[in-house]
């Protein structure tokens, strides 16, 4: 990859720097991110750097002092420690829209087969990625970096593979990459399953009968997506990920022991410290409608690091997709004194919204009253 075009960050004025030339020259090299570190780069590229105003706020804005929810599912078999569990998840939901799952029923090995898989798929030979890298969202299975590329201040340091499932629950094996392909037919499974679980949690969680969400099927499409964030020689320059909300009812993410994940707690941000054996799992803005902002859809983000790669697995579950199915406000939820703030809407809907913004830009907003 040739980086003699781009612009470092502490060299480069404003006066001969063409941000869109050096946007498609990363975009057209298909190499990603890794592509930059393989070729040698000593600093940040500018499309990296984040705008002053947000970097001048992180003095502000962290700390680390905090933990955030530790929920042991092996409790829900008892129907005295059920119940826990479920009060448990309800205040993690409404309080933090964050918290962290052990003993959820999934082998370390399985996990541990996922990330190794990930990292072979981004490790290998850029010439088989690049066969793959495609910003057309048609494609079930593509490589890209930064989906927002063209629509966000500055880019994220970070590459992904994503495999989706949004609209048919049947996926062709062989379209999924040789690198991580059994290790990842294995994951998806198991997530699924745990979802399944989850969404019944939720839905008691809310004082619904345990099937609600099931029931309307808020499981069933599902996009994985596996990213990658080497090393990043300047990190406190960029972002793995902009802060952001997920546009799905539910996010189930399995990250590496590196860490760099960061959620937005009372105006501060936390550590979301890796557990070994451990998922994350976070709310959605989907979920904070139905629940007419009972559970909270709260900004999360991730650092850069000098130290990677780190890899992490997202599985965002996002209802049905095609055919056409309207959501809304749950109505046993909603009352004179809660009354609905958000308007049905259609998962496709708030999809297209999603991938025509930044991601730091939330959605909520589109779908209030």
């Amino acid at each position: 990859m040739d980086i003699s075009g781009f612009k470092e960050s502490s060299t480069e004025t404003a006066v001969n720097y063409n941000r869109e030339e050096e946007l498609k020259a990363f975009d057209d090299s298909k190499a990603g991110v890794k592509g930059l570190i393989d070729a040698g780069v000593a600093k940040v590229p500018k499309i990296f750097v984040r705008p002053p105003d947000e970097l001048a706020e992180e003095f502000d804005r962290y700390k680390n002092n905090l933990l955030v929810p530790v929920i042991d599912l092996s409790a829900i078999e008892g129907s005295d420690s059920h119940e826990k569990v479920v009060d448990e998840i309800r205040i993690a939901s409404e309080e933090w829209g964050f918290f962290q799952l052990v003993n959820h029923g999934i082998s370390l090995n399985v996990l541990d087969e996922m990330i190794d898989g990930v990292r072979r798929f981004h490790e290998q030979d850029p010439e088989v990625k690049k066969s793959l890298y495609t910003r057309d969202r048609m494609n079930r299975v593509r490589f890209e970096s930064n989906y927002d590329l063209y629509e966000s201040k500055a880019a994220n340091w970070r590459d992904t593979l994503s495999i989706s499932m949004l609209v048919s629950d049947q996926l062709d094996p062989d379209e999924i990459p040789t690198a991580c392909r059994a290790a990842a037919l294995e994951y998806i499974e198991h997530i699924t399953n745990l979802g399944r679980t989850l969404f019944e949690l939720l839905s008691e969680a809310l004082g619904l009968k345990d099937d609600h969400f099931n029931g309307l099927e808020c499981g069933r499409g599902r996009t994985f997506v596996c990213h990658y964030y080497p090393a990043c020689p300047e990190p406190k320059l960029t972002l793995g990920a902009s802060k952001h909300t997920d546009p799905a009812f539910l996010t189930v993410l399995l990250q590496d022991q590196l860490g760099g994940l960061q959620v937005m707690y009372k105006n501060q941000w936390v550590d979301v410290q890796p557990i070994s054996g451990g998922l994350v799992v976070n709310i959605g803005d989907l979920l904070q409608i139905m629940s007419t902002d009972k559970f909270k859809s709260v900004n999360h983000r991730v650092v850069a690091n000098l130290v990677g790669p780190r890899i992490s697995v997202a599985c965002f579950f996002t209802g049905v997709f095609v055919p056409p199915k309207l959501y809304g406000p749950v109505k046993e939820l909603i009352s004179d004194e809660n009354p609905s703030v958000y308007k049905d809407f259609l998962v496709s809907d708030y999809i297209e919204k999603f991938f025509s913004r930044a991601l730091d830009k939330s959605g909520l907003d589109y779908f209030k009253l």
